[in-house]
């Protein structure tokens, strides 16, 4: 069972019924015993760092996600600004994140050096590039991979083996980064019909190794 955390960001209606379509069995829930019961976690997240983070405090779960994750090292997946959550924290706001994964979290810079403009937020279908091999992506499969993206922050590994996937958006940013048992990704699965229901099915049957 696949525990999407309702804490009230994020498209959880679209997740949930991408992960009914592909057969995977799912709740959206603040619910301990069922987050307790969960094979997998998922974290989802739309909107603002701080705010994220007072409605993760505000739900009482951060020492139960911290155990399963840390402790129990069940298989989680950030979306968007779950991804986000999982670092240190962001440039958006001062609230500590969740500390997760060793990274913060930064705007795009709307005037680079070049002196042409840069669109922000970065919204728009955009490649992710698999940098190694990971659960979720892997780089020898020969279909490129596509996502719908829309963020102005992205997150910067502290620790360059986190990364996983990259994407261009004038520079590479960090799409998705993999340790362990934790997954990111910056992009919309729920959004990016087959790429997104590949991904979420490769998700659905991951398990982690002790």
């Amino acid at each position: 069972m696949i525990a999407i955390i309702g804490y009230g960001l994020g498209n959880v209606g679209a997740i949930r019924n991408m992960l009914s379509r592909i057969g995977a069995p799912c709740t959206i829930t603040v619910d301990p015993d069922e987050i307790r019961a969960a094979t997998h976690l998922l974290l989802p997240g739309i909107g603002s760092f701080d705010a994220g983070m007072e409605r993760l405090h505000a739900s009482g779960l951060v020492p139960l996600l911290n155990q399963r994750v840390l402790d129990e090292r069940i298989p989680v997946l950030g979306i968007c600004l779950g991804m986000q959550l999982m670092t240190h924290g962001s440039a958006e706001g001062i609230a500590p994140g969740l500390g997760w994964v060793n990274a913060h979290c930064e705007r795009f810079n709307e005037h680079p050096g070049d002196g042409l403009p840069l669109r922000v937020p970065h919204m728009r279908w955009n490649r992710v590039t698999p940098v190694r091999p990971t659960p979720l992506l892997d780089p020898s499969d020969p279909d490129p991979c596509w996502f719908y993206f829309t963020h102005s922050y992205h997150v910067v590994c502290r620790d360059p083996a986190l990364l996983a996937g990259t994407t261009q958006y004038r520079d590479d940013f960090c799409s998705m980064y993999h340790t362990g048992n934790i997954v990111g990704a910056q992009f919309h699965p729920e959004k990016s019909h087959r790429y997104g229901i590949s991904l979420l099915t490769r998700f659905s049957q991951w398990t982690v190794t002790p």
